[in-house]
């Protein structure tokens, strides 16, 4: 299989379980988001909001061929956001079941990595953002 097939594969895996899991984020009233976090229902419907947009930033830019960049920083919030979720899931003592939350953002690293020197004509690239900061 080659690099790029998979790393579609990838996206689309997390794309989906993203969008999913943002969307059900936005549809559940605030009231029962705090009730299963220690954090404001506010503050995960905010984490909701990131994830599917994620999930878009996954797809689109580099489908589209407009900004493919994009999906790399995409990939690289979702990685923030799960990084996030580890931690959290640590400190309230969930030890394994951080297990998830870490091989998804492992997953979203890849997918960072593996986007982020492509580009197509009239798309910006990471590592050209990076030249241009020397």
């Amino acid at each position: 299989m080659n690099r790029n097939r998979a790393l579609w594969i990838v996206q689309g895996l997390l794309a989906a379980l993203f969008l999913f899991a943002g969307g059900m984020k936005l549809i559940t009233p605030i009231e029962v988001l705090s009730m299963m976090s220690p954090f404001p229902g506010e503050f995960i419907r905010f984490i909701g909001i990131c994830e599917v947009l994620g999930a878009v930033g996954l797809i689109l830019p580099y489908a589209l061929r407009i900004l493919p960049g994009l999906t790399a920083l995409a990939a690289a919030g979702l990685v923030v956001i799960m990084v996030g979720a580890t931690v959290t899931t640590l400190a309230i003592g969930g030890g394994v079941l951080a297990a998830p939350t870490v091989v998804l953002g492992l997953l979203a690293s890849i997918v960072a990595l593996g986007r982020r020197t492509s580009a197509s004509p009239g798309g910006i690239s990471l590592p050209l953002v990076l030249q241009a900061a020397h």
